[in-house]
């Protein structure tokens, strides 16, 4: 193991405080499934991903992660920063002009840790299993790790690349879904239900399990087993409970702040709840 729990967790509860931090800057983003998906992120970034923060776009012999629903930008530009791929201090220019974070990931700007623009919702999978078989093409063993939100799966490209990935047999795959029942314009079930997603992906051919991905040591330990599960035919499917807006009490499970920025007054009470560990930038 490269870090305690405890270590992951104090990381994670650093990047929730950059998340806050960035969005309240520009009163600009989207803080609930970022502070959500903190666990997440830390665990894959400092724990679970064979990644070279020395950055190439062709990944060679290297684990890939993509990012589909893009708008949950913040934790990933924190994570990508605090582990190494480019300066913590750029986190300040977020959603600026000319700034290389822009509110969806890009790929012109050539940040590193970027090897495709999201957004566009519903299009994440379908890129990481082109990936995922390119890598089995190059007889590379690596693997290629793809996060969706839930909200997200109503799009109907997804479903198409989830009855693919099976009849493919793309079995250096691990997708995680952010279940957080929550979307812009509020729950899901009342937006258009999901019904049961675990029995859905399970027959489409996925090996699905499940998490509580507000939970370090349970995502770190999901995120091993389902790595030990890659190369037997099945591509991997982590059904991830999270709660949006995770850690600040006014945030947590609702809609409202899927894409609305924190105040003066709200930013102090979020991050009085939230402690620093390593250090604002």
């Amino acid at each position: 193991m490269k870090h305690t729990i405890s270590e992951l967790e104090d990381i994670a509860s650093q990047v929730r405080r950059d998340i806050l931090r960035m969005v309240h800057a520009v009163q600009s983003g989207h803080p609930g499934a970022s502070l959500g998906c903190a666990d997440f992120f830390t665990a894959l970034y400092f724990e679970v991903l064979n990644h070279n923060t020395s950055f190439n776009m062709d990944g060679k012999d290297e684990d890939l992660f993509f990012l589909s629903n893009g708008h949950i930008s913040p934790v990933w530009y924190s994570v990508l920063a605090r582990s190494g791929y480019f300066n913590v201090s750029e986190l300040a220019t977020f959603r600026k002009l000319d700034s290389r974070l822009q509110g969806h990931p890009t790929t012109h700007e050539g940040l590193p840790g970027v090897r495709v623009a999201s957004g566009s919702l519903g299009q994440g999978l379908s890129v990481a299993i082109g990936a995922a078989l390119a890598k089995k093409i190059n007889g590379d063993k690596s693997l290629v790790y793809a996060l969706l939100g839930d909200g997200e799966l109503q799009e109907g490209q997804n479903w198409e690349a989830f009855m693919f990935a099976p009849h493919n047999k793309v079995d250096n795959i691990i997708a995680s879904i952010d279940y957080n029942g929550q979307q812009i314009d509020g729950p899901t079930e009342q937006v258009l239900s999901l019904e049961n997603l675990h029995a859905k992906f399970e027959a489409f051919g996925w090996h699905v399990i499940t998490s509580n991905g507000n939970n370090m040591e349970e995502i770190v330990k999901t995120l091993q087993y389902a790595k030990s599960l890659t190369g037997k035919g099945k591509p991997i499917l982590n059904l991830m409970s999270t709660q949006m807006g995770y850690g600040v009490d006014f945030m947590v499970g609702t809609h409202k702040w899927h894409g609305s920025a924190p105040n003066d007054a709200q930013l102090e009470s979020a991050l009085g709840q939230i402690k620093e560990t390593i250090g604002d930038y």
